[in-house]
């Protein structure tokens, strides 16, 4: 198997979201992405990078004194040598979470990681590519993400929640689409409801607003 990937970027930050949030971390951002999601925010990923070996990838990784890394995209799950390179870094001692549309395979990922996967709502456009039966390798550790632009994508993310049981498979994220749902809203609605849901939003974006590398 070829043991290369490419990379867009490599670089080290806060954990913007989901259950690290706020812990210094190396982000791999890996290219290419089959979806087309309408508030995709790295849409710079899709093409380009650069071809990277994984020793290449793991010693531009040590220079950082973290133990913390997440496997992003793009999808990067849509190159082979995704698997081989996060079971390389779990061996070498770290704490890695992949993030993932929820549209390829999960079965293969290493057990260790933990997974950050997405269930697109109807705003996205990509309603259709959610892979349901990615579900059912999901664990305690794991995290179920919903990206909320409107009150259409927080009922279907609520009947997504009863229907596929979530909460007893694993975290379930709901978070607002940067400029398009409120925060204050889509938080009333989680407690107005009593959903069993964290509520995040993306605090890179506050801090840095959205610059990239960050």
């Amino acid at each position: 198997m070829d043991q290369t990937l490419r990379i867009t970027e490599i670089f080290y930050s806060l954990q913007g979201e989901a259950n690290t949030v706020g812990l210094p971390t190396v982000f791999i951002r890996l290219t290419g992405c089959p979806l087309r999601c309408t508030y995709c925010d790295t849409a710079y990923a899709f093409n380009g990078g650069e071809k990277l070996s994984i020793d290449d990838i793991l010693q531009q990784v040590g220079h950082y004194k973290t133990r913390y890394v997440t496997v992003t995209g793009g999808e990067p799950l849509a190159q082979p040598a995704c698997n081989p390179l996060m079971v390389r870094l779990l061996d070498a001692g770290y704490q890695v979470s992949l993030e993932t549309s929820g549209a390829l395979d999960v079965s293969a990922v290493d057990s260790r990681v933990s997974k950050v996967m997405d269930l697109k709502t109807p705003s996205s456009g990509e309603l259709e590519r959610n892979r349901y039966d990615n579900i059912q390798y999901l664990t305690a550790h794991d995290q179920v993400k919903f990206v909320i632009a409107d009150a259409a994508d927080y009922q279907w993310a609520k009947q997504q929640l009863e229907l596929y049981r979530l909460v007893e498979h694993c975290q379930v994220l709901f978070s607002p689409v940067m400029d398009v749902m409120s925060p204050t809203e889509l938080a009333e609605r989680i407690l107005a409801d009593q959903l069993q849901v964290r509520f995040q939003i993306q605090l890179h974006k506050f801090l840095w607003n959205d610059a990239r590398g960050k």
